[in-house]
């Protein structure tokens, strides 16, 4: 430890000092660590910025309406009744962004992310969704010091507002999750088969939207959603709608303080753990275990902390999940310590396309001795 102590005191005295800086750029062998270093200094400075040039876009339907093709700066300012000077400020920090991209002397079209956005359901309302959360990041120190009336606490305390029912509340919530929960079901099951599986018990599943692509996928596989009940009633729609009714269903509890339905040989806990701090956690997964088959699997899926190829995944959790006022971002490393001391042993890591989205982790009940 003295050694590496040694080490980094040297390393913040050469990074900190405009001398090095100066003879890094001037050497052409070393100049490009210089101009790295000072892109990604200006990135995390502007990064507030470039969430704000997304959002602006997004309320504006942009992406929609350049979906068919290019479109006058003119009639794009008319349709979006936004003066034509302000509008076209926004498409050239769009463009910068990849957003949008210029097409002849006076139109616009599609950028490659911009296109990308409209085929990734569900990007546009948890931008949306975001501005909850650039609320609270406005006064960053004041959101650190006292969490107690963030705004984004408030929608996530299920959405609830003055003069909406539970039911309402669990609507407007269950249509977010829905449709960012889109994002990850496809990605899980394409690295986790349950072809071989019998019962499914998605905790916390919200509206089915997993269940019923699990049910879709496995034609021998049933599913059973285990939400609160006005969230629950919302999944038994949805097997309904999608024809899966025969083999999904819903029940509704408290998966924090009522028993865990038993029987299911596989359970899902699909973006529930970095939701909730480490007491609640180990009670969900205590009861996970005691519900379980013995030949079991659980199965946990979430985006982690310590992402190699996503390092800011950590950054974004700790600051969202601080202002909802519950959970933490959690490394794999220390999800599988709390699968292991509730019980469950032979972790493993699967493999996932989107590892930034969701990252996922099985295990099975540990022999009882």
């Amino acid at each position: 430890m003295r050694l590496m102590d040694w080490f980094f005191a040297r390393r913040d005295r050469l990074l900190g000092s405009p001398a090095f800086h100066q003879g890094v750029l001037r050497f052409p062998l070393t100049r490009w660590v210089a101009r790295r270093r000072a892109r990604e200094l200006f990135d995390i400075t502007a990064g507030f910025v470039y969430s704000q040039v997304l959002s602006a876009c997004v309320q504006l339907d942009l992406f929609e309406r350049l979906a068919d093709g290019p479109v006058t700066g003119v009639q794009l300012a008319s349709d979006c009744a936004i003066p034509q000077d302000g509008l076209l400020r926004l498409l050239e920090a769009a463009a910068e962004l990849r957003l949008v991209q210029r097409w002849g002397s006076d139109a616009w079209r599609l950028g490659d992310l911009g296109a990308a956005s409209r085929g990734s359901p569900g990007i546009a309302a948890m931008v949306r969704h975001h501005e909850l959360l650039y609320r609270d990041l406005a006064e960053p120190l004041g959101l650190l010091e006292d969490r107690s009336q963030s705004a984004l606490g408030e929608y996530w305390a299920y959405a609830a507002e003055p003069g909406h029912s539970e039911a309402e509340n669990a609507q407007r919530y269950s249509e977010l999750m829905a449709q960012s929960q889109s994002f990850v079901a496809d990605d899980v099951l394409a690295h986790c088969s349950l072809d071989r599986r019998r019962q499914l018990l998605d905790v916390g599943g919200g509206s089915g939207v997993f269940a019923a692509e699990a049910l879709r996928r496995f034609p021998g596989l049933r599913a059973t959603v285990f939400d609160l009940p006005d969230v629950a009633s919302l999944a038994n729609e949805r097997f309904a709608r999608e024809a899966v009714l025969a083999r999904g269903s819903a029940l509704g509890g408290d998966m924090f303080n009522d028993p865990l339905p038993e029987g299911a040989d596989v359970i899902s806990l699909v973006r529930i753990l970095h939701d909730h701090d480490d007491e609640p956690v180990m009670r969900l997964l205590r009861a996970a275990r005691q519900a379980i088959t013995p030949d079991g699997l659980l199965l946990v899926a979430e985006p982690m902390a310590q992402t190699g190829a996503a390092p800011g995944v950590g950054a974004y959790f700790h600051l969202y999940l601080w202002a909802m006022r519950s959970g933490r971002p959690r490394s794999s490393q220390r999800i599988q310590a709390m699968l292991e001391a509730a019980g469950f042993a032979d972790v493993r890591e699967r493999r996932t396309y989107q590892p930034l989205l969701v990252r996922v982790l099985t295990a099975r009940p540990a022999a009882v001795t």
